[in-house]
């Protein structure tokens, strides 16, 4: 079972209002990333988390088969999200976790990393994409990472527990623009 994690339940501060729902190429921001995880046919399950304008998202944004989660308590961060997300996918071998501000992280990325999890050696416990060596996402978490995921806080997403496990990389820059939007400005260069 391989599940896939959408996290898209911030408030965006820098932004300035629902990025979520700002426009880029005719459709919601968060429409590209829903979109790049429900085309990859392998997953099997899709969750997307929302927290802030939960519903102003929900009615703007084409989920389709992607089952949404509203993060109660996504004010306070980034691990608040993932948790959310996990808990909501249940029994799952991996889970696949990209991020709703990253509209060019394409299905092929995606899929990918999800081969690496497939192939990866026995004890690896998480795969993530690099840009260049720097790490980025999409991250997939391996069965025995999930149950410390609960463990999270802060905003910040597995970064913590990636230090500890076992970690296959996977360079990605071949594959997508791995730029995520937190300003308008970062929006606008996305157009260009």
């Amino acid at each position: 079972m391989i599940a896939g994690v959408v996290l898209a339940a911030g408030g965006a501060s820098r932004f300035g209002s629902p990025k979520q729902l700002a426009e880029l190429d005719g459709v919601p921001l968060l429409q590209h990333a829903v979109d790049a995880m429900l085309a990859v046919a392998s997953i099997d399950r899709v969750v997307v988390v929302l927290g802030a304008e939960a519903e102003r998202v929900r009615e703007a944004v084409d989920l389709r088969s992607a089952q949404p989660v509203v993060c109660a308590a996504w004010e306070e961060g980034m691990a608040a999200s993932l948790r959310c997300g996990v808990g909501a996918v249940g029994d799952c071998d991996w889970v696949i976790v990209t991020l709703g501000d990253q509209p060019r992280v394409t299905p092929q990325v995606i899929a990918a990393v999800m081969d690496e999890a497939a192939g990866a050696p026995v004890g690896t416990t998480a795969v993530r994409a690099t840009y260049g060596g720097v790490p980025g996402h999409p991250v997939a978490l391996g069965r025995a990472m999930l149950p410390r995921v609960a463990q999270l806080s802060g905003d910040v997403g597995a970064r913590e527990l990636l230090g500890s496990a076992t970690v296959r990389t996977f360079e990605a820059a071949g594959f997508c623009d791995p730029a995520d939007v937190d300003t308008p400005e970062e929006l606008e260069a996305l157009r260009t």
